[in-house]
């Protein structure tokens, strides 16, 4: 092999670090290069400093692109964060507790969750937004209405595709189900969510949205001893919120008109 020839000039350089760059799929080496090369020539820094400013940066551009992915993955209809959730809004939800989840140490040890109100005080908001922390954190998150999941199920078994389903949902670190609760589900679809729960009992975490409580879900599950394996696989060593009666949407919209009001005054 021949040795590679040095000294090259300032435009080759250029040219071989962005063909190198597209090689080696480094994108963010490539597209800040000469940024951080200006900087590194103002500060002086060493060689070693400024290749380690290059792969710092190309590392971290990669983790915010596979959080991104796994955010884009989990499927959830609109974007919420922990940070938007207005505590002093709804008083029944304990900030320290929901802070406590977003380190997502529930998800890795496989427990459940349970976002249990009415409507409009804010289950939905910390259903996706946990989910959305967990999949930061490097979780595999799957969010679905719990009459989309049945559904899905259903047509699963119908078409012979049950056992590959089910495998599906197991498969990922936390699947959150919204809406349960809102309509009654017959035997059928009741035992076919049993059995995606039972996959992953005490082994992937489950976090659900509720606005009844657990003694009303026999509208939901009208046969009684399945409502009270489905409550148990969804309570057993898990956290249960209680978001309250009082909604948060609309105290939300009420701080906002008055500091707006405020604001014009």
């Amino acid at each position: 092999m021949n040795a590679r020839k040095r000294g090259l000039t300032e435009e080759a350089a250029t040219t071989a670090i962005d063909q190198s760059c597209r090689l080696l799929r480094l994108p963010t080496i490539r597209a800040q290069f000469p940024e951080l090369a200006a900087g590194a020539a103002r500060e002086q820094m060493s060689y070693k400093g400024f290749l380690a400013e290059l792969l710092m940066a190309e590392c971290d551009d990669r983790a915010r692109r596979r959080s991104e992915r796994r955010i884009k993955a989990a499927a959830f209809p609109r974007d919420k964060s922990i940070r938007a959730f207005d505590f002093d809004a709804n008083d029944s939800i304990d900030a320290p507790v929901i802070h406590t989840l977003a380190t997502c140490e529930w998800v890795k040890k496989g427990e459940p969750l349970c976002l249990i109100g009415d409507s409009g005080t804010g289950k939905s908001h910390l259903l996706i937004a946990l989910g959305t922390e967990a999949a930061m954190l490097g979780f595999r998150v799957r969010y679905t209405l719990a009459t989309k999941l049945v559904n899905e199920l259903v047509e699963a078994a119908d078409e012979k595709q049950l056992t590959k389903t089910i495998a599906r949902f197991g498969r990922v670190d936390l699947l959150c189900i919204d809406e349960l609760g809102y309509m009654e589900l017959d035997r059928r679809g009741a035992e076919l969510l049993f059995q995606v729960l039972t996959e992953r009992e005490e082994k992937n975490s489950v976090a659900i949205a509720s606005n009844e409580s657990f003694g009303a879900w026999t509208k939901t599950f009208t046969d009684p001893r399945l409502c009270a394996a489905i409550v148990d696989r969804l309570t057993f060593n898990g956290t249960i919120i209680q978001t309250g009666t009082q909604s948060y949407r609309l105290a939300h919209t009420k701080n906002k008109s008055k500091t707006a009001a405020t604001t014009a005054d």
